[in-house]
């Protein structure tokens, strides 16, 4: 007879409630969204963004377990649009005998427009209420109509303490506590890097090879050989990676940076991509506190294509220019602020002439006017801050504004 193959222990500790799941506390916490939903019955649509091995589609099924809802689930990558009319076939027969059903999309960003149009009357009409899990930016991923009758939440990687007491939780069930030294509980729950499924699957194979080991952080990496998740270019763990040399260069912290830089660099990471967050870094975080910011990001990305593998020194230069220097986003507030007018008054006109060419305006001289629509009060939507170059802008603006008003 054949032996059933025993399932994986991220099945056997798969949460049966929302209580027990670990995590996400700004959302299933005493105040959380989705546990006020809960409380209320009431599930619309929406859309769970945050990284693998967080517990997307254990939420997802929870949600319409609690609400009393069916549960269907399809993959984003294995679905076609033929197999996506049957399913949708099988709701609307449903929805006649007034059963509602949650279809859940694993990997929702994957679905071509095709796809995704194809739910959006079932949406629109509330035959269905859908649930979509992606790893990538849904703004970026989905398309608009879609995203318009979703609610997006973002879903964070767990914490160490929340890994920790996963590890807890394993123990209970593999009817063992593991021979983990002080060190090496830390070192694991930092190696799963947010992942559950990682950190089960680290903690299954430590069980299997090496029973009651004495395991410290260095045996456990000879007995796994790679105890860190994969580095997935334009995954998860690279966005991860991005992200932290972004904010620590935010934070002005130049040895950080230079670790996160080395890190992408080891992982395989484009020295390009990097090159191109270190432009927007210049952009959104130094800002005008230093003009000269994108300057050193531009050259860095010009080296980087010119020197090729050997352009990572580039790299580190502007890491640490950027890094010291001081930082502001009053202009990309500013920015923000310009647009949300736009949105609001989009329908007003210049205050010139329609019939008056452009050319037949008087030229720039040294004066000052207010060039707002007419309709639209004028109002302040930059304001530099007393640090860096900006200081010096404050001057100016301070300057022609007294003229203004003269």
């Amino acid at each position: 007879m054949t032996k059933a193959i025993d399932a994986p222990l991220a099945t056997k500790l798969r949460p049966k409630c929302l209580s027990e799941v670990l995590g996400q506390s700004h959302l299933l916490g005493p105040r959380g969204a989705l546990r006020l939903m809960v409380e209320n019955r009431y599930l619309p649509s929406i859309i769970l963004w945050g990284p693998p091995g967080i517990g997307k589609t254990t939420i997802a099924r929870l949600l319409a377990e609690a609400v009393g809802l069916r549960f269907a689930q399809l993959s984003g990558a294995g679905e076609g649009v033929g197999a996506l009319r049957t399913v949708v076939k099988s709701i609307k027969a449903d929805r006649e005998n007034d059963i509602r059903t949650v279809v859940f999309i694993d990997e929702c960003h994957r679905w071509n427009r095709a796809q995704q149009d194809l739910f959006l009357p079932l949406v629109e009409n509330g035959d269905i209420i859908l649930v979509g899990a992606t790893t990538e930016n849904p703004s970026y991923e989905v398309n608009a109509a879609l995203m318009s009758r979703c609610r997006v939440f973002r879903l964070r990687p767990l914490a160490a303490p929340e890994l920790a007491r996963l590890i807890d939780r394993a123990e209970v069930v593999l009817g063992q506590t593991l021979c983990l030294e002080a060190d090496a509980r830390e070192f694991l729950c930092s190696a799963a890097g947010g992942d559950a499924r990682h950190l089960l699957n680290m903690v299954e194979d430590l069980v299997a090879i090496a029973p009651g080991t004495p395991l410290s952080s260095s045996v456990i990496k000879e007995v796994l050989s790679e105890a860190m998740p994969a580095f997935d270019k334009g995954g998860t763990m690279y966005n991860l990676l991005l992200s932290a040399l972004h904010k620590s260069i935010r934070g002005s912290d130049v040895h950080a940076a230079l670790y996160w830089t080395a890190r992408l660099v080891e992982g395989g990471a484009p020295l390009q991509v990097i090159a191109r967050r270190l432009v927007a870094v210049a952009l959104e975080d130094v800002g005008l506190a230093d003009p000269d910011a994108l300057r050193h990001a531009m050259l860095a990305r010009e080296a980087v294509e010119f020197m090729g593998p050997d352009g990572e020194l580039a790299l580190a230069h502007c890491v640490a220019i950027l890094s010291a220097a001081p930082k502001s986003s009053a202009i990309a507030d500013a920015l923000a602020k310009a647009h949300s007018l736009a949105l609001e008054y989009g329908s007003v006109l210049p205050k010139y002439p329609p019939q008056l060419p452009m050319d037949k305006i008087d030229p720039p001289i040294a004066y000052a006017e207010n060039h707002f629509p007419v309709s639209i009060a004028r109002r302040d939507l930059y304001s530099p801050r007393a640090i860096g170059f900006e200081r010096e802008l404050s001057r100016r603006l301070d300057y022609w504004d007294k003229v203004r008003s003269d």
